[in-house]
């Protein structure tokens, strides 16, 4: 796992891609010092805060004094929150608006907010003028621990999820954990689930601190700035290792295969179901897959589940409100998963708690036959 470099109540951890390196900055009152971050490595730019209609009345005029107290002039580019916003129009709003306020190729787009956000605005970053700089500021857990680092930008497909986009790495990622205190407990715990995941990808020893811990990562402080700084490191080095997802990077989507076919299946109603939702579904479901395909004993798999369902997260596909979904609804949205390799479903399954790998070429009738068991089962 990558270092992680600590500075008081602050921590570092380099993200190692060559010339296109940077740090991820984690802790408390990180936004009181993004001006000065952002104008040491960057002299001289200008700025577009992309941001949505939630974080804005929280964020957005204390980041703009910020910026101006380092001598950096900004606009601001405030979008509508939610999942819809990651599509073709808002892209294009955004791509209009920057040029639109004449930003040059050296000057910045600022993500300022969730994943959406994060993904929009990198989106937009990448394809202006070919490539203009970015950096993440994340306000969510979920796109501090995962969306926010390692490059993955892009929008939605009414045919899938994140479908269109590019690789573009931010310069900088400033993540203040102070700011995940105004977050809904429905938000935390969404975010939390990707913070499990990387326990169960490969680090059973981060999952057990976990069991041990959550309480105190859900109340803050020092153990919530080690489970961000954690998460960061291990994503910093598998996209060091993979940057981009021909190899190892895949374990990343660990819950993703299931969880992405059901937010597609949802219409991407953040009132039935948000990313994070999601992707507990989706591990919980990836791990009672392998248990079923004798990869894991039933007991590892329980285990797993068990500890979503301790911080209050949904395990079931029946816990989603709304309409019930069908085998076939949802064996077509995994049809669209990116992960698909010339027609064979590829998922991303383990062999005991920590122990995940990429499984290529698994038999759409047993996924058909597992889903349909699992839309059986109780809420």
């Amino acid at each position: 796992m990558t270092d992680i470099q600590a500075s008081g109540a602050s921590k570092t951890v380099r993200v190692e891609l060559g010339a296109r390196s940077y740090d991820i900055l984690i802790g408390p009152g990180i936004l009181a010092r993004a001006g000065e971050e952002i104008a040491r490595r960057a002299p001289g730019i200008r700025a577009a805060i992309v941001t949505d209609e939630t974080v804005a009345p929280l964020y957005l005029a204390r980041m703009q004094d910020v910026l101006r107290q380092a001598g950096i002039a900004s606009s601001a580019i405030v979008m509508p929150a939610g999942e819809a916003t990651k599509s073709l129009s808002c892209l294009g709003e955004v791509v209009d608006s920057v040029l639109a306020d004449r930003l040059e190729r050296g000057d910045t787009v600022i993500a300022l907010g969730g994943g959406v956000i994060g993904d929009l605005a990198g989106f937009a970053a990448g394809i202006v003028r070919r490539g203009m700089r970015f950096i993440q500021i994340p306000t969510t857990l979920l796109a501090q621990v995962d969306s926010s680092v390692g490059g993955k930008t892009g929008i939605n497909s009414p045919r899938g999820k994140n479908l269109i986009g590019v690789f573009y790495q931010p310069q900088l990622v400033l993540a203040d954990t102070e700011v995940l205190s105004t977050l809904s407990p429905r938000e935390f715990r969404a975010g939390y689930a990707e913070v499990v995941k990387y326990g169960l990808i490969d680090q059973p020893e981060f999952f057990e601190w976990l069991e041990q811990h959550h309480a105190a990562v859900f109340a803050g402080g020092p153990e919530r700035v080690e489970a961000v700084a954690r998460c960061c490191a291990a994503k910093a080095a598998v996209v060091a290792g993979d940057e981009q997802e021909h190899g190892n990077r895949a374990l990343l989507n660990l819950g993703h295969t299931f969880g992405h076919a059901l937010e597609a299946a949802a219409n991407y109603d953040s009132a039935r179901l948000v990313h994070g939702e999601g992707v507990a579904i989706g591990m919980a479901l990836a791990h009672r897959f392998s248990a079923q395909l004798g990869l894991i004993s039933g007991q590892d798999a329980t285990r797993a589940v068990r500890h979503l369902q301790t911080v209050g997260l949904p395990t079931e596909i029946s816990q989603i409100p709304g309409p019930r979904f069908t085998v076939d609804l949802l064996m077509d949205k995994i049809a669209q998963d990116k992960k698909v390799s010339k027609g064979k479903l590829t998922f991303i399954l383990t062999r005991g708690l920590g122990q995940s790998f990429v499984a290529r070429d698994i038999s759409a009738e047993k996924v058909s036959e597992f889903l349909a068991g699992q839309l059986d089962a109780p809420a």
